[in-house]
């Protein structure tokens, strides 16, 4: 969890880009890591601890993996932020098979006409593969088991998230000549604009970061040509950092002072979701550099009761209009939208519900109310909800 304030004072109640502290900023990242507070790290390169093959030695006795996955927790929160680990997958076979079968469904995406976009660049500049551990487990379900039997990313996640955690994947192909992604931090604020981040409670914005863990697994050696990610270690200790990173100063200072890291096939990348980090330019000319980028979420990002908000919003919505016609406030309006309708865009089928105009699709409850201030028929609003539920499915690939 993110707690370093701004400033000596307490931690403000609410986050403005306004008010972000490019001095503040720079103070909290000229931190050093140090290689003995870590014994079971082997190095420390530009700021990032790295972890070599002896990692696995530790990690049969439980009471030792105990105190490695301490370890690991303290360098994602009170250290770097950033964890390397050399030969994660120490059998390239079982990189190279998985490999394989993103390519295969890459190919299958171009050849149905899908271009997958892209949160932080220019949408066609990279193929992506969206959902993409469904789609390998479904297409080539005994390549996907010698994957996931990582203990790697096991160790890692429990370390971070606790048991019952929840893995996504997303390949990313930067080919040669692919741009860099502007710095910025990742789900969940990281997917929102600085007005959309500042409306959530600074306390908000210190506990995301424990809600989910980044990771990247090369599946192709990474020289620095082929631009592997920029990470800014420390960064995640800001604060206020996930609306601090729309502004340009921030973004400066993080072009100037990266930590960049060439890795190795089957080497593997874990962060703290609020490390400001980008992928970089790839300036080669032959290198088609890809990566799983793996979101791991914890298993209590969900509510207690199923709902079914799509029926809800149906049945609501004349009453909606009735109350729209005889005068009701706006405000009355949206919070009985809030207490019903989906306020969140994610999860969601990235093929089929992309981004369009920001960093996340629309929202059940935005729907609702775009057709309610347009007071728009309750059967226009049922088409619309049954298509919006439709391209959210996974199925619906």
């Amino acid at each position: 969890m993110t707690t370093t304030s701004t400033s000596a004072n307490a931690v403000p109640r609410w986050f403005r880009a306004e008010d972000c502290n490019l001095e503040d900023f720079k103070q909290v990242v000229s931190a050093a890591t140090r290689l003995e507070d870590y014994p079971y790290a082997d190095a420390v390169e530009q700021n990032v601890l790295i972890y070599g093959p002896r990692l696995h030695s530790y990690l049969d006795d439980p009471a030792e993996r105990a105190d490695v996955q301490a370890e690991l927790a303290h360098a994602l929160t009170e250290g770097p932020g950033i964890v390397v680990f050399k030969g994660a997958f120490p059998d390239l076979g079982v990189v190279d098979r998985a490999t394989d079968a993103f390519n295969r469904l890459i190919a299958a995406q171009k050849a149905a006409g899908v271009t997958g976009g892209d949160h932080f660049a220019k949408p066609g500049a990279n193929d992506r593969v969206w959902g993409a551990l469904d789609k390998l487990a479904l297409a080539e379900p005994e390549v996907f088991a010698e994957y996931y039997s990582s203990d790697i990313l096991a160790l890692v996640s429990e370390a971070w998230l606790g048991p019952n955690y929840q893995v996504t994947s997303q390949v990313n192909v930067v080919n040669p000549g692919g741009v860099a992604q502007r710095a910025h931090r990742d789900y969940h604020l990281g997917f929102m604009s600085a007005e959309q981040a500042s409306a959530y409670p600074a306390h908000t914005h210190l506990l995301t970061p424990a809600l989910t863990l980044q990771g990247a697994v090369a599946h192709c050696d990474m020289p620095l040509e082929s631009g592997p990610t920029l990470y800014l270690p420390h960064s995640h200790k800001y604060a206020p950092g996930y609306v601090a990173f729309h502004r340009e100063d921030f973004t400066e200072y993080f072009q100037a002072n990266f930590a960049q890291l060439p890795l190795d096939k089957g080497d593997a990348a874990f962060f703290n979701p609020a490390l400001f980090h980008g992928a970089g330019n790839n300036v080669s000319t032959d290198i088609k550099r890809m990566a799983n980028l793996l979101q791991v979420s914890s298993a209590f990002g969900r509510a207690m009761e199923t709902v079914d908000r799509t029926a809800m919003s149906k049945a609501l919505y004349p009453v909606l209009l009735g109350m729209k016609s005889s005068g009701a406030s706006q405000k009355a309006l949206k919070n009985i939208v809030a207490s019903s309708a989906e306020g969140y865009a994610f999860p969601t089928n990235l093929d089929r519900d992309q981004p369009i105009g920001g960093l996340a699709p629309q929202s059940q409850a935005e729907l609702v109310l775009e057709h309610l201030g347009r007071s728009a028929s309750h059967v226009a609003l049922d088409g619309a909800l049954d298509a919006q539920e439709s391209r959210r499915r996974t199925g619906a690939r």
